[in-house]
C-alpha cells in the first residue's frame, strides 16, 4: 500500500483571474480560473503564441485570448446525444505554417452513429475553420450513444493515433473486423501507414494498431515518444496501458473490473498474448484525459502522469519504473475533471465540466 498524498485546499476567491492555493508534495500550487460559461468542455490545445482552443461536447469550438472567448464557424457537424458530440482537438506541430487543427466528433452513421476524425484550415482571425475534410470515420455504426472514445495524438514522425471507444458493444474490441475498440494509426491524410500491424491480415482494418480497449479517452505520449492511454473499465478496472504495435488488451476477455451487475467479466485478470495494464484502479475514478508531464516548471515530476477522474473530481499523479498513483490533486474547483493538459509555459490546464470553466496550476507567487 502507498501513503496517499491528499492535497489540502486554501479557498481565496470563486471569481475568474483570481487564485486558490493548494498544498501539495511540490509546494503551494496557485489554481486560477481562466475562463468559463462552457456547456461541458472536453478538450483543451494550445496555439502558438495565440491563445488556445476548446471544445465543447454541444457541437461549439472556441478560441480562448486572455479570458475572452470567440466562437469558431464552421467545425463539423456533430451528432450530440449521450456521451457523444465535439470530442478532441489537436494542434499540429507545424500549425504556424499549415494552420490546420484536428478535431475528433461523432456522426450520425446509417441509422446509427460513430466516431470521425476531421481536418480544417483556422483563419488568420481565429474565427473560421476552412477546407474542412473527413479524414476518418468508423467502419461500422452503433445504435446506442456511449464509449466514443476519442483522443488524437500528434507521434513525432507526424502520423496520427486515435482512440475509439467499443460503443458498449464488448465483443466488438476483439473484432479486427471493426474499428470499434481500437486504437488506429494513420497519416495526416487518412492514409494507412506501411507499418501498420494488420495491413496483411485478410478481412482486418488495416488501419488497428492496438485492440481489445473498452472506452480510452486519454492518450499522451512519454518523452521518448512513446504512446500510453488511460481507458474506462467496468466496475473496477480502469487502466492506463503502454501502447505496443499489434497488441490486444483484453476487453472484453480479461479486466480487473466486474461488469455493472458484479458479474465476473471474461476469463480473469489474464490472458497468454494479452497485455497487462500499467497501472488500474479499483475502484473506478472514471479517467478522462491523460498528460505525461516535462518537468519545466517541476523538475521532481518529470515523466509522471496527470489523470483526470470524472467520478471523484481530482487529478491523479502517478510516476514510478512500476507506475502508482502517488498524489490527488483535487479542490473545490476541480470537479469532474474531463482534460488535463501542459501549457507552453509549463504550467497544468485542466477542464472541469462541473464548472464548464478552464483553470490553471502554476507555482503559487
Amino acid at each position: 500500500m502507498f501513503k496517499l498524498a491528499f492535497v489540502y485546499v486554501v479557498l481565496l476567491c470563486f471569481r475568474s483571474a483570481q487564485a486558490e492555493v493548494l498544498e501539495t508534495s511540490q509546494g503551494r500550487l496557485e489554481l486560477t480560473r481562466m475562463v468559463d460559461g462552457f456547456d461541458v468542455p472536453w478538450a483543451i490545445a494550445f496555439l502558438p503564441n495565440h491563445g488556445f482552443l476548446v471544445t465543447d461536447l454541444n457541437g461549439s469550438l472556441y478560441h480562448v485570448k486572455g479570458s475572452q472567448r470567440q466562437i469558431i464557424r464552421g467545425t463539423p457537424r456533430s451528432f450530440h446525444q449521450g456521451q457523444g458530440g465535439l470530442l478532441d482537438v489537436m494542434v499540429p506541430n507545424d500549425f504556424s505554417n499549415s494552420r490546420e487543427i484536428f478535431l475528433t466528433y461523432s456522426i450520425r452513421q446509417n441509422r446509427g452513429s460513430g466516431t470521425a476524425l476531421a481536418v480544417g484550415t483556422l483563419s488568420s482571425d481565429f474565427r473560421r475553420l476552412k477546407n474542412v475534410r473527413v479524414i476518418f470515420e468508423t467502419s461500422s455504426s452503433s445504435n446506442t450513444s456511449r464509449h466514443y472514445g476519442s483522443r488524437v495524438v500528434e507521434a513525432r514522425d507526424g502520423t496520427l493515433f486515435m482512440t475509439l471507444g467499443e460503443r458498449g458493444e464488448h465483443e466488438s474490441a476483439q473484432d479486427l473486423s471493426l474499428h470499434q475498440g481500437s486504437i488506429i494509426h494513420l497519416n495526416r491524410d487518412g492514409t494507412v501507414p506501411g507499418n501498420n500491424p494488420f495491413i496483411n491480415i485478410p478481412e482486418s482494418q488495416n488501419l488497428i494498431w492496438s485492440y481489445g480497449h473498452r472506452n480510452p479517452q486519454g492518450l499522451a505520449l512519454d518523452n521518448k515518444g512513446g504512446i500510453w492511454s488511460v481507458e474506462h473499465g467496468a466496475q473496477g478496472g480502469d487502466e492506463i496501458n503502454r501502447i505496443q504495435k499489434g497488441g490486444n488488451y483484453g476487453w472484453p476477455v480479461i479486466s480487473y473490473g466486474r461488469h455493472y451487475s458484479g458479474a465476473k467479466i471474461g476469463e480473469g485478470t489474464a490472458r497468454p498474448g494479452m497485455q497487462q495494464p500499467a497501472w488500474y484502479w479499483d475502484p473506478s475514478i472514471a479517467p478522462s484525459g491523460m498528460m505525461i508531464y516535462s518537468g519545466k516548471l517541476w523538475p521532481n515530476w518529470r515523466g509522471h502522469f496527470f489523470v483526470g477522474s470524472l467520478k471523484f473530481d481530482y487529478i491523479s499523479r502517478l510516476s514510478g519504473r512500476v507506475l502508482k498513483e502517488r498524489e490527488q490533486l483535487k479542490s473545490p474547483f476541480t470537479g469532474r475533471v474531463r482534460d488535463v493538459v501542459e501549457a507552453p509555459d509549463g504550467s497544468i490546464w485542466f477542464a472541469s465540466e462541473t464548472d464548464g470553466a478552464i483553470y490553471r496550476l502554476a507555482p503559487s507567487r
